[in-house]
């Protein structure tokens, strides 16, 4: 653990498993508090939080539906009123897969909804705090989907291709206030939301010839997160080995 980030927090949304634990066990070995979001595995919050606090630094469990700007105000707001987050990682995210010509309608709103309004919701509750304290770092976890598309994932492409062009848009309106806004595009991650892909069939795409870890995302969040000399803004950082170039 760090001393520099020390007192300072880290918001991670859907940070019980997956890319956003290793998200969140990172930014706690950099010495930040942790705000943990999430929506119903509590049995997997905890671990989680039992291993951030093994680092020494404290975390904060929050369960509420990230898809809702009710829950979401009513978990945050008052908190954050309090002490503004001095980072946040926008990581939650849903798959619904489907042909387009038979996804239904609560496959394509789901995805929509919990993906890409989840990251109004949550940064709308954060972002005047940190536009008052004049400074914040905020990572958004989009997809190599929503960058070049993916059979299959007409929502899931949707909602992380949009993602990119909000957090674009925040870097243009936030930038003067000293808060730096990134996307990090992961590629495929061994996780549970990939677990039924057949490697075998994505191995060949990939030029390093390996399947990324949950940690290979962390780390670049990390820098992102903890590079005093940041000068990295408004970019879509891909963490693919290459699958796309």
């Amino acid at each position: 653990m760090t001393s520099e980030n020390k007192g300072q927090i880290a918001l991670v949304t859907g940070g019980s498993r997956g890319i956003g634990r290793a998200i969140a066990i990172k930014l706690a070995q950099s010495g930040f508090d942790i705000w943990l979001t999430y929506k119903s595995n509590q049995e997997a919050a905890l671990e989680t939080q039992s291993v951030i606090k093994s680092t020494g630094v404290e975390c904060e469990l929050f369960q509420f539906d990230i898809s809702s700007f009710e829950e979401t105000e009513q978990a945050l707001k008052e908190k954050v009123e309090k002490n503004t987050p001095y980072i946040l990682v926008h990581n939650s995210g849903i798959t619904r897969d489907n042909l387009l010509l038979w996804m239904t309608p609560e496959e394509w709103n789901s995805v929509i909804d919990t993906n890409l309004n989840g990251f109004y919701n949550v940064t709308r509750n954060v972002l005047f705090g940190m536009l008052k304290a004049r400074k914040g770092r905020i990572v958004v976890i989009s997809s190599t989907s929503g960058e070049i598309g993916q059979a299959g994932q007409v929502n899931y492409a949707a909602s992380k291709g949009g993602l990119i062009a909000a957090a674009k848009s925040l870097a243009r309106e936030v930038g003067k206030r000293n808060i730096i806004v990134n996307v990090v595009s992961p590629g495929f991650i061994k996780t549970d939301m990939t677990s039924e892909i057949p490697e075998e069939k994505v191995m060949p795409l990939i030029p390093l010839n390996r399947i990324g870890a949950v940690e290979d995302v962390a780390s670049v969040v990390n820098f992102l997160c903890t590079e005093e000399r940041m000068y990295i803004h408004g970019q879509v950082i891909g963490v693919n080995g290459g699958l796309a170039i």
